[in-house]
């Protein structure tokens, strides 16, 4: 999150603080005497590093769900309409995971109910509660299933959706902004059931959606871009979708939930992720802006090599197996053992690989004849420059017998390393 940026650390904790809790960009320009630009910039970056941290921690499938709710929400940006889907474990009061779209489709409800998928552990009874909207069944069915073979032999495996799902809607009429009427029922699974999982996740006795709609008061509170009137919206979905994970990160690891505190539930100051078991502690947005994300394990391309059979009559390319790249601190550590490299390289090499080969055989070479010159008393004169944001250049010649410098000043576009080797010249003595 921090590395690359100039200014303060101090500060920066600061203005993503309070642009956690709802603080409009404008103000903290103000108050800052910061560039716009670099405010929102701050934000998206946080955000990103927060979806980051999102799905290292809490998607990972290992949380049993029991009772979760899903609701969307209606964003009005500048000449824009936005919907964003918000889904919770009631138990927890866990945020699970937000999508942002320009419409209100099918695609939506998949986003949404596919992270949930992500963070649940299979084949558990689960509860999903949602509004009258008639798309969430279907997505809810496609995300919580799994492949089951049938039949014996040859043949594809069908899908089955888990045999202790549930999902009930509540439907709210409302006249002149009141609810005047609830219909409650039950869309997959039986109803005795669904209440077993309400009792067991505290979530009431009757089939609500209270809990998500709290969370989304919550959202548009803490996100300023969310509240219904204000001349601070949007203008780009990546805004709001760096403001969501940036909202939901902190109020999962870094805010107190007052009813989880109470005696009814831990008794003293918890978080959502602390009563998930996610956290042993409440973080500060200090220890969440500099969390660090573990490096993904990229497989290597596979490599083939001609072998001769022992009758040398045919031949075949056997495929490697692949190898996790894998950082050189592990290897200190001893957590990984290294490959025994036996001196010859495989001939059929990728084309990539050749280019990176015939660069380190020119590189090699050129070192070499650098060698050759200082062992004969010659000068290497090159320039070198370097380039800064203030396009600005510091251009200077030197030489690698007696270490002088003439330096001189021009014009740059962002670049810094050799542009050319002058000549080579007999050294005076």
């Amino acid at each position: 999150m921090f590395e690359g940026l100039r200014k303060p650390v101090e500060l920066i904790v600061i203005v993503v603080t309070l642009l956690s809790y709802g603080c409009p960009i404008q103000a903290i320009v103000h108050a800052f005497g910061l560039d716009e630009r670099t405010v929102a910039q701050w934000r998206d970056r946080a955000g990103a590093h927060c979806q980051k941290v999102h799905q290292e921690l809490v998607e990972q499938g290992n949380l049993a769900l029991v009772h979760i709710q899903a609701d969307e929400i209606r964003v009005k940006g500048c000449k824009m309409i936005a919907w964003m889907g918000l889904a919770m474990r009631v138990s927890t009061r866990l945020w699970l995971g937000g999508v942002v779209q320009f419409s209100r489709d099918r695609s939506l409800a998949d986003r949404l109910m596919s992270q949930v998928r992500g963070c649940a552990v299979c084949l558990r009874p689960l509860l999903v509660l949602t509004d009258g909207w008639n798309a969430y069944p279907g997505s809810i069915r496609r995300a919580f299933r799994e492949k089951v073979k049938r039949t014996k032999g040859v043949g594809r495996a069908c899908l089955q959706v888990w045999p202790e799902l549930h999902i009930g809607t509540v439907i709210k009429r409302t006249e002149k902004k009141r609810v005047v009427e609830i219909t409650r029922r039950m869309a997959h699974g039986l109803l005795s059931q669904a209440e077993q999982l309400l009792r067991a996740s505290q979530g009431g006795s009757v089939l609500k959606t209270a809990f998500i709609e709290r969370l989304n008061g919550t959202f548009r509170q803490r996100l300023a871009s969310l509240t219904r009137k204000s001349r601070h919206a949007a203008h780009r979905l990546r805004a709001l979708e760096t403001g969501l994970y940036l909202i939901g990160c902190t109020y999962n690891f870094c805010v107190v939930h007052h009813e989880l505190s109470t005696a009814s539930h831990r008794g003293s100051a918890c978080t959502p992720a602390m009563a998930a078991g996610l956290s042993d502690h409440v973080w500060s947005l200090w220890e969440l802006l500099s969390y660090r994300i573990t490096p993904a394990i990229v497989s290597r391309p596979h490599l083939g090599v001609n072998r001769r059979e022992e009758n040398g009559h045919a031949s075949k390319l056997s495929q490697s197996r692949p190898l996790p790249i894998v950082p050189g601190f592990a290897y200190e550590r001893g957590l990984y053992a290294q490959p025994p490299f036996n001196g010859v390289l495989p001939r059929c090499i990728a084309a990539r690989h050749q280019k990176l080969f015939f660069a380190l055989v020119t590189l090699i070479g050129c070192l070499d004849q650098i060698r050759k010159g200082r062992e004969q008393g010659h000068h290497l004169f090159f320039d070198a420059s370097w380039r800064g944001r203030n396009r600005r250049c510091i251009e200077h010649r030197s030489t690698l017998l007696d270490r002088g410098f003439r330096w001189s000043g021009s014009e740059g576009k962002g670049s810094i390393g050799i542009q050319a080797i002058h000549r080579t010249a007999r050294s005076q003595r």
